[in-house]
Order: C-alpha cells, then structure tokens, then sequence
C-alpha cells in the first residue's frame, strides 16, 4: 500500500492540537480528538465550532481577529474576566479593574479598549489594555452609558447609542488615545443595544432596540468621522448582534427580535447587506464578535449563558474538515 509520504513527499504530522494557521492542502492526525485532518477551501461561508471560553458568560464584549481575540466583561456574575484566544484555545489574562456588563470594546489583543458600561451604576470609564493587564484612564465617555456602539482602534475609538439609566441616547463621541471629545451629531435612530464596525473616519452602526413596537431595528447608518447617514437596513431587524468587518464589508451575527434568538449571518458590502445561508450553530443574543468579515469569531451569549464559540470562515477562505472514515 502506497504511503502518504511516497505520493505527496512528506509524512502526515502528528499533533496535539490543530495548527492555529494550517496552509491549504496541509493534512496532520490530532493525537487528541483522534481525528485525521486537512485544510481546504471553502465554496460557501460557514461556521465551525471552536473550543469554549473558561468563563461561560453574555453582554460581555470582545477585540482582535480570529487567531488572536480578546473577551472581557460580562455576566452572570458581573465580572472583569479577561480571556485571549490564539486561533484554537482561550487563556484567562489579568482582569479589568471595572467588572461590568454591557460595555464595548474595540482594537486588538495586544491594544484593546474597553469603555463605558453598567456595573451597577451606569459608567463611563476606559481602559487601555496592553496584552497583559489594564490601566485605568481616569478620563472617562463625557456620556456614561451602557449597551451601545463601539469601533475601532484603542488611539482612535468612536461609542455612540445606548442608554444612560434613565433614557436612550443618539450622543457620540470620539477617543484620541487619551480622552473623549462629543461630537454634536449623533445618530439619525436613536437607540440602544446597536453595535459597530469599521474606524474612527468610515464606521457603520447597525441594529439595536427602540422604544416603540416592535422593538427590534434593522436600521444601518455610516460614519465619515463627522456625521452619521441612513443607509440600506439590515434584512432581519434584531439587536445584541456579534459585529465584525469595517464600513465596507461588515459581518452581522446572531441577535433577538426580541422574542427569540437567532443565529442569521449577514454580510454588508458597502451599499445592501446579504442574508449568508449559513448561521451560527448556536442561535443566540447578547454575544461578542471581532475579526473581519471573511475570518470572523463570535463567543458568549445567551440564552442560556454560553461559553460556545465559532469561527466564520467566509466563502473561499481556509476551512479545516475531519476526514471521517465509516
């Protein structure tokens, strides 16, 4: 019987753990889940499922790509727990020095941001997370808030949307690296629980909830780092998404109607967003996404709270398949 090392000139690689970034046509035995591994292309985007959080948890947020995420905050219970994944594992960091729930997040593994939140109280504080550990900025938002919209980098970050404690806000306002400046135009839909993508200059805010019925919004607006504009909607109106992506190729995933969750996947190209045929495999809210619209990572949520996470590999990108033997 002809071997693999006489066909292709190298033998099957025997590892504990798949590799976090495998070439197409790699091939290796995971002496772990004992299962016999390659890499191919996928021809439609989809959902793998990856290895949980430590800390089960939802309305916690999250910062980074695929192969190097950042997840903080959440409940329940209130908590600052701090976890980064490496593309296969999660590790548990140093912990912020706020626990909160409903905050957001932006930048990467290494420089992150987290900011406003609830506590309890409402709170607008900010911290700088440098790959091992939080440091307080004692300038917090100008507008405490909780389950709004966050984007971009750690030195260049926008919030906008949320609720206060007693009512919803539109407010936005925009970070420099070390204090947060309100712009006088906020969103044209006021409303909380919307998320974000994209940079300080080209973001997109999507979803949310609205006081009137029914309750769920599917409306978009884009950023062009001065004012916010009314662009095409999302198909399915929800809100407490997974976001991913910039302004001109976003990811949305996950979210409620209000009366239950879902797992629909949908891409944004810059004009229209496209229902994907492929949605999570745990339908859920209140969850926390990061990466791009092609190499995207969704993680946490409810109900019932969850330490389940999942990549998205979008279509045509790397996609690691088990080759089953019956």
């Amino acid at each position: 019987m002809a071997e693999y090392k006489g066909i292709k000139g190298f033998k099957v690689q025997y590892l504990s753990a798949d590799p976090s970034n495998p070439i197409i046509g790699q091939t290796w035995y995971n002496s772990t889940s004992k299962d016999l591994k390659y890499t191919g292309v996928s021809t439609a985007g989809a959902w793998a499922t990856g290895n949980n959080l430590n800390t089960a948890r939802n309305a916690l947020s999250g910062a980074g790509t695929q192969t190097a995420a950042l997840a903080f905050g959440g409940t329940p219970p209130v908590t600052g727990a701090t976890e980064e994944y490496d593309g296969n594992s999660w590790t548990s960091s140093n912990s912020m020095n706020t626990a909160r729930v409903y905050l957001a997040g932006v930048g990467t593994q290494t420089a992150a941001l987290a900011f406003g939140g609830n506590i309890p109280p409402v709170t607008g504080a900010t911290e700088e997370y440098d790959g091992t550990s939080w440091a307080n900025n004692p300038t917090g938002l100008n507008t405490a808030r909780y389950s709004f919209g966050g984007l971009g980098i750690q030195t260049a970050a926008l919030a906008f949307g949320g609720y206060t404690g007693t009512a919803d806000t539109g407010a936005t306002e925009e970070y420099n690296g070390t204090s947060w400046t309100s712009n006088p135009t906020g969103l044209n839909t006021v409303r909380n629980e919307v998320v974000g993508a994209g940079t300080q200059t080209a973001g997109l805010a999507f979803g949310g909830y609205v006081p009137s019925s029914p309750n769920a919004s599917a409306a978009t607006e884009e950023y062009d780092g001065s004012t916010w504009t009314t662009v095409n909607s999302l198909n399915t109106a929800r809100y407490a998404i997974a976001p991913a992506g910039t302004q001109t190729a976003a990811l949305a995933a996950g979210g409620t109607d209000g009366t239950a969750s879902t797992g629909a996947t949908e891409e944004y190209d810059g004009n229209s967003w496209a229902t994907l045929p492929a949605s999570l495999n745990t339908a859920r809210h209140y969850l926390a996404g990061c990466g791009t619209q092609t190499s995207a990572l969704a993680f946490g949520g409810t109900p019932p709270v969850t330490a389940a996470t999942e990549e998205w590999n979008g279509a045509g990108s790397p996609l690691t398949k088990t080759i089953t033997v019956s």
